[in-house]
């Protein structure tokens, strides 16, 4: 049935795919709420999809096709990712410290882990591809604002409006970004490090220093704007990389 869905249009699969994940997402979320263990449900969820997507790719040999491959460009010419782990890393110069108990920051750590795969997979691999087949340009855009759109699910999860609009801005920036790399090395493997990385960095950083110094909102707009900078220049940089051939 999945195996048919994906051969008859894949970009419907991709949406599918999108829905299931976000709807999961939220519901799980709320679970974790209810049982009072932070991040439990969305862990366990994560990886029961994780898992099931994975299996579907390699028995259908996705594996080339979707990027879950070693990149074609050599790391050194990828500056050896260095500006990835700056974005995801950034927040630890305001200091550090655990935002959950040990087993919320256990399932935590999972859940993002899988968060990064399964975002990665979907978006940058599923529907980049499935809309690239009609249109390069438009798959670019098409994968990356919807990827940014998409966090608008943590404005309904009860995350403050201000907050989401910048997440939604950062993501989008950070979706441009990310198809550039897999364009370019054919490999959405760095993509999904990186993802999991950022994510789960959210776990161990305590921007409480520099909140207390210029007020939540100013603290976000500055994390934000250093973060979109480096975005931009390594997107530039990767662009200017030799252009490998996309294959359909």
């Amino acid at each position: 049935m999945i195996k048919k869905i994906f051969e008859k249009n894949e970009i419907t699969f991709a949406i599918l795919l999108i829905v299931l994940y976000v709807v999961g997402e939220s519901i799980t979320q709320r679970l974790s709420e209810a049982v009072g263990i932070n991040s439990f449900a969305e862990a366990v969820f994560g990886i029961i999809l994780s898992t099931i997507i994975f299996i579907f790719i390699k028995r259908n040999g996705l594996m080339q096709y979707l990027g879950l491959t070693k990149p074609e460009i050599p790391h050194s010419k990828m500056l050896f990712y260095i500006p990835l782990f700056l974005i995801g890393s950034l927040g630890a110069f305001f200091g550090l410290g655990l935002e959950h108990n040990l087993p919320g920051t256990i399932f935590h750590t999972l859940a993002m882990i899988c968060v990064g795969f399964l975002e990665e997979v979907i978006f940058r691999g599923f529907l980049f591809k499935g809309i690239a087949k009609q249109n390069l340009i438009r798959a670019v855009i098409i994968s990356s604002v919807t990827f940014g759109i998409g966090h608008i699910v943590n404005f309904f999860n009860g995350c403050n409006l201000f907050n989401n609009i910048i997440q939604i801005i950062f993501a989008v920036m950070v979706g441009f970004m990310l198809v550039m790399i897999f364009l370019r090395t054919g490999s959405i493997i760095p993509c999904i490090v990186f993802h999991a990385f950022n994510n789960c960095m959210t776990a161990f950083i305590s921007s409480e220093n520099l909140i207390g110094k210029v007020g939540e909102q100013k603290a976000l707009i500055i994390i934000l704007t250093v973060n979109c900078i480096i975005a931009a220049a390594f997107t530039f940089y990767v662009t200017k990389l030799p252009q490998r051939e996309h294959k359909q």
